[in-house]
């Protein structure tokens, strides 16, 4: 049994106020295999206090202090890389070869990054005879995931950094290992004491004992659209900005004019990928109503090709999705669908065959599945699919609009210039044009209740600066 019962504060590893621990569970075997502390608001009244004091000379560092900081993160970020790559997966079940490269990788990717942007990142401006300059927003309070741990705790810790804050993270408690791993990094890396605090437990007590403290400048929480709602009540009070990346419902229309085959091969994939746990996950794939056959055909045989089993076994595509409580959700979502009427076209209730231990899911296709049916409006976190057919470009729109979220999108078509007008009409953050990846100088984020604030690149970097006007500094 691994113990991880201190948090990080001031510098220092620290027992917690009041002995309170909690098992991780590896999803892949359901036993216990570490052990963290559960803090509580006093703790976090330290961190804060920590991070506090450090505020007052970290704001006042210069650009070069602070890129050579992010060098030496870097630096020991890349020693550690491989352990981090093997405490992902086994805390939140990623395939060992996905959880180096990508889940790990985008750790390193989003710190790279954001050394880019610092290096040549104009934070003054004149305006006639003003001063318009950027300055650290202050006290930062981090809420991070467990689906993509290393990319969400990167990408808020980085920009804070680069930008002069001072911070308190606060990991998921589900995969709270990578999250202890990044600290010892950050302590390696001679990140000055208070700059940087960790400190472990659950949303409902040190959650929100960050996002109501008055010391907090800014929370940015990433999680699902429930928790972050409580988490901007909490914040209303002391009036602290408050960055959100929430939940989605990512539509994925294929064009008639489109190489169907190619197109839902991709899209399928992207929609299994780590186990269906990605927010921005292609989960509603929209294609014309006379080819839903050919696209059933096409995304039954990628759930069929894909290998449920081991994160550590070779040859695995997808491993166990993350805890009991999400395996009991999915199944649940699942049983709706086929409730409802949508046709079950591959996978269904139940683990896979020859697996009676550890949290798998079937990768599962729907057919005939109507935007009204549960499956097609509530995020499911898993790996199913709902196929829906629409009848032509203008009901394809519709039909991905018609959501409460809005993070991404995706849109295939053989005319580029058609699926870049198709795009300019998808309400949402972001929008993959014919397969593009992601961009991490591009901005991440999304509309409506998928959340508000960007993350990544410039725009994430922004988040964390204040704007100030100093009318009459230039000369007359």
């Amino acid at each position: 049994m691994q113990e991880a019962l201190m948090f990080y504060v001031d510098g220092a590893w620290v027992a917690p106020s009041a002995p309170k621990t909690l098992d991780v569970i590896n999803p892949a075997t359901e036993e216990a295999y570490a052990r963290i502390s559960l803090g509580n608001a006093a703790d976090v009244d330290k961190a804060v206090a920590a991070a506090t004091r450090a505020f007052a000379s970290f704001s006042r560092t210069s650009r070069q202090e602070r890129v050579e900081l992010l060098e030496s993160v870097i630096a020991v970020y890349k020693k550690r890389h491989d352990e981090m790559a093997e405490t992902i997966s086994r805390e939140m079940g990623a395939p060992i070869g996905f959880a180096r490269q990508a889940q790990a990788a985008a750790g390193l990717g989003h710190l790279a990054q954001v050394l880019d942007v610092l290096r040549t990142y104009a934070f003054d401006e004149v305006v006639n005879r003003t001063l318009v300059t950027r300055e650290p927003v202050g006290v930062c309070g981090f809420i991070t995931p467990w689906n993509w741990p290393m990319n969400q705790i990167a990408c808020k810790v980085g920009p804070a950094l680069a930008a002069g804050c001072t911070m308190v993270l606060k990991p998921s408690e589900v995969a709270p290992m990578s999250g202890y791993l990044f600290t010892e990094i950050m302590h390696e890396a001679g990140v000055p004491a208070g700059v940087y605090n960790m400190v472990n437990g659950d949303g409902p007590t040190v959650g929100q004992a960050l996002a109501r403290h008055p010391g907090i400048d800014m929370m940015s929480f990433t999680g699902s659209t429930r928790a972050g709602i409580l988490v901007a009540k909490a914040a209303a009070d002391t009036v602290k900005r408050v960055h959100q990346e929430l939940g989605g419902k990512s539509p994925n229309i294929i064009l008639d004019d489109a190489d169907l085959q190619r197109a839902v091969t991709h899209g399928v994939r992207q929609c299994f990928s780590n186990s269906g746990q990605s927010c921005n996950a292609p989960t509603r794939l929209l294609v014309p109503a006379g080819r839903q056959e050919e696209a059933i055909a096409v995304a039954a045989r990628i759930a069929a090709e894909t290998v449920v089993g081991d994160p550590w076994a070779e040859g695995t595509t997808i491993g166990p999705v993350v805890s009991e409580a999400q395996f009991n959700k999915i199944q649940a979502l699942i049983d709706t669908g086929i409730a409802e009427g949508a046709r079950l076209v591959a996978g269904g209730p139940g683990r896979p065959e020859g697996l009676a231990r550890g949290y798998y899911v079937r990768p599962t296709v729907f057919a005939d599945v109507r935007n009204d049916m549960t499956i097609a409006r509530e995020e499911i976190f898993g790996p199913v699919l709902s196929i829906l057919p629409y009848a032509d470009e203008e009901e394809a729109i519709a039909i991905a609009n018609d959501t409460v979220y809005g993070l991404s999108s995706y849109v295939t078509s053989g005319d580029i210039e058609r699926a870049r007008r198709v795009a300019r009409r998808i309400r949402a953050g972001m929008v993959h044009i014919n397969g593009a990846p992601g961009d991490l100088a591009a901005a991440f984020g999304g509309y409506r209740q998928s959340g508000n604030g960007r993350e990544w690149g410039r725009y994430g970097f922004e988040d964390f600066l204040e704007v100030k006007s100093m009318f009459g500094y230039a000369a007359a």
